[in-house]
């Protein structure tokens, strides 16, 4: 681990398996922390094996392959911790740790005798961070749930989409990776600045619709000051608007255009002959004769024909990226969000790069994916446990 990383010293037991916990601490690995990734040795058991019935269903487990980025700069433990062995190894463990992560269902933690105030007796300073779909209070705390109901919940998804459509699903990035992941990445770092302060650890409560509903703050300001809930689809900002909107060009690509001040919307004007239009950037009236002018325009060239020509004009412009695009887009070349990193056969794979540009501290992807605990007897030796114990926990599968 590099000796100026910001996080460097920090450990982190990260419970999480999908994508909000698995995101929140990747981000934290990537700033130096030590992550150990305490998984389940086994096939799910209890209510969630019983609800799915036997030998039907098997629960989605997480990524071991050396591209799964949210894995990256992790060791892989595996404990049963419903087994003594198991539960009294993570207890051991979390008496030296910095941080614990979990996003179990409210309650899950407490069942398993792992939950806050147990750990906290343990080390004062711990952090605790527990990341859910409706957190730990109010009526709905104990409810099941998606990115696609907690952005519902929240009132995000009645604000995307055409105007006369369903809203449209933006995957599940708002709710697991916004809201969930990275502000629990936020409080996580917030709360060890405070603890510099009161040498205290303490319970950071994650909530998925709350982080969803920060991101609308500005919408939400807006109804607060108008008590008006704007129509999907027919606001400057939602794709209401011809100058905020995008085009398809000659070759089937798409081109973005996002003029919303007045002197970018008039060098798009200028750039699409039809500087008639320069003063009526908000009559909506005409919105619909410039949309057809701009549909018909933006069709007579190439998305990077367009590109070349709306840049050199000073006119604020995107194209449409494809994923597999993406590692040839000079920009992204050049800010290294899509690295190569060696696996342990000397082969390389691409990730996506550290987004958090640090001049003094940088971040790093310093180890790949681990498999299923891949770790878990060099952890358990560095705990001073003895080859037997690990043997007979290992016989009694309690680890792997």
């Amino acid at each position: 681990m590099a000796a100026s990383a910001p996080l460097n010293g920090i450990k982190i037991l990260d419970l999480t398996k999908l994508a909000p916990g698995p995101h929140c601490t990747m981000i934290l690995g990537d700033l130096g922390a030590d992550i150990i990734r305490v998984e389940e040795p086994g096939e799910p058991t209890g209510r969630r094996a019983a609800q799915a019935g036997t030998g039907q269903v098997k629960a989605p487990r997480p990524s071991y392959a050396p591209t799964n980025a949210v894995a990256r700069n992790k060791r892989s433990i595996a404990l049963n911790l419903k087994s003594e062995p198991g539960r009294d190894i993570f207890l051991r463990l979390a008496r030296d740790a910095d941080v614990v992560v979990e996003e179990f269902r409210p309650g899950v933690a407490k069942r398993l005798g792992i939950d806050y105030e147990v750990l906290s007796g343990l080390n004062p300073k711990l952090i605790y961070c527990a990341v859910t779909g409706f957190g730990q209070t109010g009526p709905y705390r104990d409810l099941v749930g998606h990115d696609l109901n907690y952005i519902a919940q929240a009132g995000a998804l009645g604000l995307i989409g055409r105007k006369g459509q369903l809203p449209a699903i933006p995957l599940n990035l708002l709710a697991d990776y916004a809201g969930g992941g990275m502000h629990a990445a936020i409080g996580v770092l917030a709360a060890l600045v405070a603890r510099n302060q009161t040498g205290r650890g303490q319970y950071v409560d994650i909530a998925m619709l709350d982080g969803v509903m920060l991101l609308l703050a500005q919408a939400l300001s807006t109804y607060f000051s108008n008590r008006k809930v704007p129509e999907r689809g027919t606001q400057p900002g939602d794709g209401g608007a011809p100058f905020y909107n995008m085009y398809e060009t000659s070759d089937g690509k798409i081109i973005t255009i996002a003029s919303m001040e007045p002197w970018f919307y008039a060098n798009l004007c200028r750039a699409l002959n039809c500087e008639q239009y320069i003063g009526g950037q908000y009559e909506r009236d005409k919105w619909p004769e410039m949309f057809e002018h701009f549909a018909r325009t933006f069709k007579t060239r190439t998305r990077d024909e367009w590109w070349d020509i709306l840049t050199r004009a000073d006119i604020c412009v995107g194209r449409m990226l494809t994923l597999d695009e993406l590692e040839n887009d000079l920009q992204i070349r050049a800010r290294n969000m899509i690295v190569e990193v060696e696996t342990g056969s000397g082969e390389t794979v691409k990730q996506v790069g550290v987004s958090v540009k640090l001049s003094e501290t940088p971040g790093s992807i310093r180890s790949l994916a681990p498999t299923l605990g891949q770790h878990t007897d060099a952890i358990l030796a560095d705990l001073g446990y003895s080859p037997q114990d690990v043997a007979r926990w290992r016989a009694g599968g309690a680890i792997r």
